[in-house]
């Protein structure tokens, strides 16, 4: 049974959450958690303190021994806005790596909101319901639109809790101008996307994260609810917003749930709830414990269980952005769907040959979905504008490293091939170079065979043997295109896999 942890770096506090899978459920074996206020001189000065990043620091070291106590089999760690923001993110990330061995991904905010919502859809159930789901950290605020689990929009916006009091509150308790000034800014960044968040007949509001936990708990305080997961109404979170600002820190950090950390900013996060809940005509929401850290453990689990459910919504996410996409660069979807089939027809019939992962099948039918979508800015060069469209699009559930991968894939698919001292191959680490060369090689065949545009090849199956491979096809007649195209590539294919290949028509 697989133990695996998720880290959990923000601009207020860093998490750990341990989980162990048990019969395709998480089970939650350790929990940790500090306020290091990492991101409190990011947006003021633009950079990582050294205090916050040595006190980050530690607490790392000692989640990585209760990783190790643990027996974790796979750690993931994560950070978002500050580290975003941040001019010297990579000297801390460079420490990060030397004092614990960890890699620290810098996620978006949207990749943030992704994950956030697989931790959601997989752990709640949201079926059949049109959901705003809100994480206000201390450097963001995301706003996520899920309908049927499947995500419709991620927003967002720079309204941290941390951030917000950083750059407004400098009195306790804060004066009638700055609350003015914070109010305005919050006021304008919410209208960028009220109109969107509207109209989407919103039916549940779940919010996560320490800002809607303590609102809850001031609530509960306020009216006197007992109710260990409070549904808040939009009228109780102006009232105890308002409250909150009048209190100095002191009696703020005396409410039960809020505590002397979370009354320093709660002042900020609580004017943000009261203004888009209100802008956005929604009704309360109920807060959720549930948050990044799980949909981190939720990834790491579809990787160990295809038939998970986080697998399926991992899944879900990809094909979704995958076809956003290729709509949004007029992509021949007919032609791109067709394609990709044979590629991954091919992919499965010479397992035997390549011996690659399902990761490296998922980049091949995401390449050949997407490896024409340079054409939309100039068919001069096409194949290296798709490159650079792929590498940097946002993609769900694609990391930045799979993403160039997979631009790589799709971007040697005319006359020039990927070599090692090629500038778009030279960004790859030495053990992706080949899965990556073998994954082109198959998409050059899958366009070989559909050639004319036209599906000519139904179907392929594939007759391995030492020194060759015999492909017997399901063809149309009149197919003579597509087995010339075949065999152009006959001397790339025995280059990459050491053997000859030919073709049989029925």
């Amino acid at each position: 049974m697989p133990v695996f942890a998720a880290v959990d770096i923000g601009a207020n506090s860093v998490r750990l959450k341990i989980a162990q899978l048990t019969r395709g459920r998480l089970r939650v074996v350790h929990e940790d958690r500090e306020v290091t206020r990492l991101g409190a001189s990011v947006f003021q000065t633009g950079l990582l303190a050294p205090e916050a990043m040595a006190h980050t620091i530690k607490v790392l070291q000692r989640f990585h021994k209760a990783a190790q106590q643990h027996a974790c089999d796979a750690v993931r760690v994560v950070a978002t806005s500050s580290l975003r923001d941040a001019g010297n993110s990579r000297s801390f990330i460079e420490w990060a790596r030397a004092a614990t061995g960890w890699r620290v991904e810098v996620i978006s905010g949207l990749e943030e909101g992704r994950l956030i919502h697989l931790g959601l859809a997989v752990n709640e159930k949201l079926l059949r319901r049109r959901v705003l789901m809100v994480d206000l950290g201390g450097g963001s605020c995301e706003f996520t639109i899920s309908v049927n689990d499947h995500i419709k929009s991620i927003s967002s916006l720079p309204l941290g809790a941390v951030r917000l009091t950083g750059e407004f509150l400098k009195h306790d308790p804060p004066r009638k101008k700055e609350l003015a000034r914070m109010r305005e800014f919050i006021t304008k960044e919410v209208r960028r996307v009220e109109d969107k968040i509207r109209g989407e007949r919103v039916q549940t509001v779940i919010a996560t994260s320490g800002t809607a936990a303590a609102l809850a708990a001031a609530t509960r305080a306020a009216y006197g609810r007992e109710n260990r997961i409070a549904t808040v109404t939009t009228t109780a979170t102006k009232r105890v917003a308002e409250q909150l600002a009048k209190q100095t820190q002191q009696k703020r950090a005396a409410i039960q749930g809020i505590g002397p950390k979370r009354a320093e900013i709660i002042v900020a996060g609580a004017a943000v709830y009261a203004e888009f809940m209100q802008r956005f005509g929604l009704r309360s929401f109920r807060y959720s414990p549930l948050g990044l850290r799980d949909g981190l453990l939720a990834a790491m689990a579809a990787e160990y269980d295809s038939g998970s459910k986080s697998h399926k919504l991992i899944e879900t996410d990809r094909d979704d952005a995958i076809l956003a996409i290729a709509k949004r660069y007029q992509v021949d979807l007919k032609y791109a769907g067709s394609t990709r089939d044979l590629a991954l027809q091919f992919f499965r019939n010479l397992k035997r040959l390549h011996g690659l992962s399902q990761e490296y099948e998922e980049l091949l039918g995401a390449a050949a979905m997407l490896h024409e979508v340079g054409s939309y800015l100039n068919r001069a060069g096409a194949h290296r504008h798709s490159f650079y469209i792929i590498k940097n699009s946002e993609i769900f559930g694609f990391t930045p490293e799979q993403r160039n991968r997979m631009a790589v894939i799709a971007r040697f698919v005319g006359k020039s091939k990927p070599a090692p001292h090629d500038r778009f191959v030279k960004e790859l680490l030495p053990y992706e170079l080949k899965p990556v060369i073998m994954c082109n090689a198959l998409l050059r065949l899958a366009r070989a065979l559909n050639q004319g545009r036209r599906s000519a090849v139904k179907s392929l199956r594939a007759r391995v043997g030492q020194s060759h491979v015999t492909l017997f096809l399901r063809a149309k007649s009149g197919s003579e295109l597509e087995l010339w195209a075949l065999s152009k590539e006959a001397d790339y294919f025995r280059f990459v896999f050491g053997r000859t290949l030919s073709a049989e028509v029925s």
